[in-house]
């Protein structure tokens, strides 16, 4: 086949997940862990070409991002301090909202349950009103999505408002709150699917794992649920690292952990995974980037924050450069790493045309962040939020540096000198000993992280009344001060350096959500034996570069399968031999399945001339030459960029009847 009549095979080949997830377990791309004890929900074991393919997008990411834009790679610890994820907000905020059967215990996702009732119901109206869709493929993946929650879908018509209604509100479903996801399970009747039992309203699940550091429990701790709080409490000595020059990012790979309350739809969601983040800090003043142009180009299909709350889910088609400009997209610096992630998302494998990025909406968005893009990929399982990208503002830094009195900030000399007024503060110190004995440093602590704002207020009051009064946590009742203990006043000083605590653009992403994207994107059936399922990764990422098969087990051949083998090996291709004693055509054939991209077959004019056999696992297209000359050109399509048609022009065309049999 070419390269055409491949595309249009992949494009008329109706996915099956059921024939995809057969492949990927029963060769040992993942499996359910401790499957022999029955399992446990949302934790899975990689097996050899698990291991290698995610490998391989690590290795392409880090290339990516670290190494092409000069980042700080760290690795933290995975153990936090009960402190930290306090301060970051994640012990009050980090929640999901849940529902509980008050009958039989079972518990459910709140806007999961909605979701999926309500397309239930969508379903069944469309058959009541006999409109076909795409049937048996479609079906049998909702069945098996549905599991325990809506068993059946009934064939009832709703109303055309109400199916308006239906749809707005899944437009809309991830920006509901715990009320309002509440409110809409009284609206509709939403029950326990299986049961039709009641349900309590939703409530706050904090999805951290809780544990104990130390023998005597008095730490409190938790497993991360992200990479990001260990790069912020190292951002001083990263700076000082990049000679405190910014702006400069950071970057993490590294297991994260969340007790997910329904893991689901196999890696799309689990408890234990692989993130890698970035942070990349920026003044908030000058949010450019240098290499903005390098991506202002490129077009995607963007989902902003005003057609949803509209109830659309029809997404906006522009340049990143005219997102930016119209303010779709906040700044240059966040408008080119949402390129960036789309340029290392179709490098890996991503359809382009089941990726779109997705703006969060106000009730959506996380507690640290201003705005937030999320690069979704389309499963069969619907949009799957894969890679975010939040601008955190200077949020974390922020509070962290509140808490220690830890200063994390960037000093800036100034070309020209500035005037700057602001308020400050002057504590007579002697006279709060007396006065406040061991709480002293507690209320001289409070006055002096006063804001500005802060301070003008108490300056107005102290001169209207002679005296503040304010609360302190810790402290009981009202702090009383005259002006005997402070003197507040506007001052203008002349500054040649600056201060700021810098902001922050977080790129995220969650790689075993990219990893099955990819498997699905990847997957398709021969279309003269749908039996004969494919995984065409690129050559990149594919978990093993070569199949070399000799043609039989005589050994003749042996002497060239090891010359081969060994150049392979010396110039770090990974490889496989398959010299079992089955048809060339079915160790081709099961290779397939494991994506392995190039066939190099050994046969007896290879002991003669030293030539052997290429062929391509999409096109199955064949090509002959020397063994150095069809290595070179392995090497320069699987890591070159280079195509196939380019990389064996030099080579003979070869026919062979092997492929079928």
């Amino acid at each position: 086949m070419s390269a055409l009549e491949v595309q249009k095979a992949r494009a008329a080949s109706v996915f099956n997940r059921e024939s995809l997830e057969s492949i990927l377990r029963g060769r040992f791309f993942y499996a359910p862990a401790f499957d022999i004890y029955g399992g446990v929900s949302g934790l899975y074991d990689y097996g050899p070409p698990g291991c290698a393919f995610q490998a391989n997008v690590v290795d392409t990411w880090r290339k990516h991002f670290i190494l092409e834009e000069d980042m700080l790679e760290v690795d933290c610890t995975m153990l936090t301090p009960y402190e930290v994820l306090k301060t970051s907000g994640h012990v009050d905020k980090f929640s999901d909202w849940m529902c509980r059967d008050l009958k039989t215990g079972e518990i459910f996702r709140a806007d999961h349950l909605v979701e999926e009732v309500l397309e239930a119901r969508l379903k069944g109206d469309k058959e009541a009103r006999g409109i076909a869709h795409d049937a048996t493929a479609e079906e049998d993946a909702d069945k098996k999505k549905r599991k325990k929650k809506v068993k059946q879908i009934k064939a009832i018509k709703l109303e055309d408002d109400v199916v308006k209604e239906y749809e707005t509100v899944l437009a809309k479903i991830d920006g509901y709150s715990g009320e309002e996801l509440g409110e809409l399970m009284v609206k509709y009747t939403i029950n326990n699917p299986a049961t039709d039992g009641p349900l309590e309203p939703p409530m706050a699940f904090n999805l951290m794992f809780e544990t104990a550091i130390g023998p005597s429990g008095q730490l409190r701790g938790f497993l991360r649920p992200e990479t990001a709080q260990g790069q912020f409490l190292n951002f001083n000595k990263l700076l000082e690292f990049n000679n405190s020059k910014t702006p400069f990012a950071s970057a993490s790979i590294g297991k994260s952990f969340r007790n997910e309350i329904s893991p689901r739809a196999g890696l799309l969601r689990v408890r234990e995974f692989l993130m890698a983040e970035i942070e990349h800090f920026v003044d908030p003043l000058d949010k450019s980037h240098p290499k903005f142009n390098d991506v202002k180009d490129i077009t995607l299909s963007f989902l902003p924050r005003g057609v949803q709350e509209a109830g659309s889910t029809e997404p906006i088609t522009e340049t990143i450069g005219k997102a930016v400009e119209s303010k779709m997209i906040d700044n240059e610096t966040l408008g080119y790493f949402i390129g960036r992630i789309y340029q290392f998302l179709v490098k890996i494998g991503v359809d382009k045309t089941k990726l779109r990025f997705r703006q969060h909406m106000g009730n959506e968005m996380a507690h640290y962040a201003t705005d937030c893009w999320d690069g979704e990929l389309l499963t069969s399982y619907g949009w799957i939020e894969c890679v975010g990208c939040a601008d955190r503002s200077a949020f974390d830094l922020t509070v962290h540096s509140n808490k220690t009195k830890e200063k994390m900030v960037v000093r800036e000399k100034l070309e020209t000198p500035i005037e700057v007024t602001k308020y400050e503060i002057d504590l007579t110190k002697k006279l709060f000993g007396p006065k406040f004995r061991k709480d002293a440093p507690l209320v001289e602590n409070f006055l002096l992280d006063l804001s500005q704002s802060e301070l003008e207020t108490k300056a107005n009051e102290l001169k209207a009344n002679g005296k503040v009064v304010f609360q302190i946590n810790g402290l009981e009742g009202d702090v009383e001060l005259d002006d005997k203990f402070i003197n507040i006043e506007k001052r203008t000083k002349v500054e040649h350096v600056r201060e700021y605590v810098p902001n922050v653009i977080e790129p995220s992403f969650g790689i075993g959500r990219i990893i099955y994207a990819v498997f699905e994107h990847s997957f398709w059936n021969r279309p003269e034996d749908t039996a004969r399922g494919v995984l065409s990764f690129p050559p990149l990422v594919a978990p093993s570069k070569v199949l070399l098969v000799p043609l039989s087990n005589n050994k003749e051949l042996q002497p060239v399968t090891k010359k081969v083998s060994d150049i392979l090996r010396k110039a770090q291709i990974p490889f496989k031999v398959d010299d079992s004693g089955v048809s060339i055509g079915k160790r081709y054939s099961r290779n397939d399945e494991l994506g392995t991209p190039f066939g190099i077959t050994i046969d007896f004019d290879s002991v003669k001339d030293d030539s052997v056999t290429l062929r391509e696992r999409d096109s199955t297209q064949q090509v002959r030459g020397s063994v150095e000359d069809i290595i070179k050109a392995i090497k320069d399509i699987t890591y070159n960029g280079v195509t196939w048609e380019e990389g064996t022009k030099n080579l003979e065309i070869f026919t062979s009847s092997q492929e079928s049999k």
